[in-house]
């Protein structure tokens, strides 16, 4: 894992002054390493923090002798062994061959198509000197980000955007489309635009995209994606579709073990994160390793205001699972102490940019800090589960079902299903008529609280540009089998998650890897039938027959009661809440925010919610407004 950095000047000497002020601003994070290489126009650094048992080995951005390219890269690749036998590369040399020797071997072969060949985590920028030619590349899930500058005959490059925020003549004057935008998206989704960041000056590469920059001109271009050309599986019965799923799981599981450190996990109650663990604790086992296992648990002053059907609180489920699997070193983490509000300027001062998961924010940066003490090389977690091998929609399979009058199979499946569930077929059946027959054209929500002030949004267009688009301004318009494609096919949703956790993996030289993501899993997942998902009165019916003597039977076969998070962050920031509320009643007052900000809607948003706001509203979105508001214009007084 690395931050990289690197200059192109092309009709002039590359200024060492300023490649010297990226590598400064690079020091605020850990590092095991730190390398430059540089000719007369071109500048590369790598700011290594080791993980990988061949990381020893890796002297990149190096110049081998007797070649003419040169590559910095952020990057760990899954297929090895594939790439390995591809490029017929030597077994003597294998067990030294570091990622960046492999992306560039890819390179000689495959050119500007090698990308497509790696699956991995990375972004890697390598230096062709014989065609005079920058090209880079990001991975199709955008788990590693990768921002840049470009004028003419000039171009910079970072893994984030501090350093090039250090470069003379690079401002940071607010990117107004990018800002209305988040401030106008009400969901947890930072932006539709995958190319700009919050400053004008400085653009993005976009997760699944290339690009090259060549006599002055700078071109982009996607070069694959996740849900393209995936063929129909068809085996002979749901025991062989079982198999399969373990063995394409168990290989994205396995090939995110490589670590010379230890291994941890992000442990929830529920079928992803189990399925993870269990999965991984075997091999580990094997290697004479413990997993170590993180959960975050409420505060113990906590009351769950969630319905029966929901838990704040996953601690028995997560009891059970860790049980289960056994040999797991096991940390329930309630942070106690911490809370979203005290951590808006430590957040914004990480992601560089306003951010939206503030009800984790807390937990997700104590973790990371807990398996960095415990010496943690790789966490996983299981993050995109609930669309690759956790998905499975009983309601819209059943709707389904109806509009094609499979009459028979939907009066057994529901039979089934409402016994599982302890729900009458009466209760069921209005429901999934109106999903079977309903309207696909989205309708705008009404009475949506917009923190964007209309003139801002007037002046950028900001409301036509997020027309067809599910940012959470209309009903739900897609069925869960559109929503699944719109998930992994969708590029903001996997640059909104890329970011953050390349951001929080940097501060803490922590590696965040998803098995669930893995390209392999999601075009497998992609390719089975429906009828494996929804079986036998069971949504997420593949993973929960695929987990018998991995999972326990109380989590494996839940599909009563579904954990919730982020529903105490209310409760925790009371103590706080005078203060909040001043510092919000300051922000509609002051000109920085009043031109960009609704500040009449924070007036009402905040006499709405009450002082003290009731622990019951953490999901109001008077709530969410508020804190938003906040983390905005604390980023405005900063300086943007």
């Amino acid at each position: 894992m690395s931050a990289i950095a690197g200059l192109l000047n092309e009709h002039e000497p590359v200024s060492i002054e300023a490649a010297g002020l990226m590598m400064k601003a690079l020091e605020k994070y850990p590092a095991h390493h730190v390398r430059t290489w540089h000719d007369r126009h071109v500048f590369m650094g790598c700011h290594a923090q080791w993980f990988a048992p061949e990381s020893a080995y890796d002297r990149q951005p190096c110049r081998e002798e007797g070649q003419e390219l040169v590559i910095a890269a952020d990057a760990i690749l899954d297929n090895r062994e594939e790439l390995f036998g591809r490029l017929q590369v030597e077994r003597a040399r294998r067990e030294r061959m570091t990622d960046s020797d492999l992306i560039l071997a890819a390179y000689r072969k495959w050119g500007e198509e090698a990308p497509g060949y790696l699956i991995g985590d990375f972004a890697f920028v390598l230096w062709d000197e014989r065609r005079r030619r920058l090209f880079g590349a990001r991975d199709l899930a955008g788990s590693r980000t990768l921002y840049y500058v470009h004028r003419p005959g000039r171009f910079a490059f970072c893994t984030v955007m501090n350093p090039l925020l250090a470069l003379p003549g690079v401002g940071r004057e607010l990117d107004e489309s990018w800002l209305a935008e988040f401030l106008a998206i009400p969901i947890i989704l930072d932006t539709i635009d995958v190319r700009s960041t919050v400053y004008r000056q400085i653009g993005q590469i976009p997760p699944a995209h290339a690009f090259t920059v060549e006599q002055g001109s700078l071109k982009v271009r996607r070069y694959g994606s996740l849900t393209a050309d995936v063929p129909k599986l068809k085996l002979r019965s749901s025991g062989e579709y079982e198999e399969a799923f373990r063995e394409v799981f168990r290989e994205a599981v396995v090939s995110r073990l490589r670590t010379s450190r230890n291994v941890g996990a992000s442990l929830s109650g529920g079928l992803d994160s189990g399925a993870v663990v269990s999965f991984a604790a075997a091999p580990l086992r094997e290697q004479g390793k413990t997993l170590h296992t993180y959960s975050y648990v409420p505060r113990s002053d906590f009351a769950d205001w969630t319905p029966r059907s929901m838990a704040a609180d996953e601690t028995p489920f997560i009891r059970d699972i860790v049980d289960h699997v056994g040999t797991l070193s096991h940390s329930y983490m309630d942070f106690a102490k911490h809370n979203s509000f005290e951590e808006i300027d430590d957040l914004l001062a990480l992601m560089e940019a306003p951010y939206k998961f503030f009800e984790n924010s807390y937990w997700f940066k104590g973790i990371l800090a807990q398996a960095s003490k415990q010496d943690v090389g790789v966490l996983l977690h299981g993050g995109n589960g609930n669309y690759s091998i956790s998905w499975g929609p009983a309601m819209d399979y059943y709707a389904l079902l109806l509009r094609r009058l499979r009459w028979v199979r939907l009066y057994r499946e529901l039979s089934q299903y409402g016994k599982n569930v302890r729900v009458g077929r009466s209760r069921l059946l209005p429901y999934i008529g109106r999903l079977a027959f309903a309207n696909p054209a989205p309708k705008p929500l009404a009475g949506i609280p917009m923190l964007i002030h209309p003139d801002l949004a007037a002046r950028t267009g900001v409301f036509d540009r997020l027309k067809g688009h599910d940012v959470g301004l209309t009903d739900a318009w897609m069925n869960e089998f559109d929503a699944r494609t719109y998930q992994f096919d969708n590029l903001s949703i996997l640059n909104h998650q890329g970011t953050s956790s390349t951001k929080l993996s940097l501060r803490y030289a922590v590696r965040e890897r998803d098995p669930t993501c893995d390209p392999r899993v999601v075009r497998f997942c992609l390719s089975v039938p429906v009828e494996q998902y929804v079986q036998g009165g069971m949504d997420r019916a593949l993973v929960r027959r695929a987990t018998a003597g991995y999972l326990p039977d109380s989590v494996r076969l839940n599909q009563r009661v579904r954990g919730v998070q982020g529903a105490d962050w209310i409760h925790r920031v009371l103590p706080a809440w005078d203060e909040m509320s001043e510092e919000l009643r300051r922000l509609c007052d002051d000109s920085r925010a009043s031109g960009l900000l609704n500040v009449e809607q924070v007036r009402l948003s905040l006499a709405e919610m009450g002082n003290p706001p009731r622990p019951d509203r953490a999901f109001d979105r008077h709530a969410r407004l508020l804190m938003q508001s906040l983390i905005v214009y604390r980023f405005l007084r900063q300086g943007a």
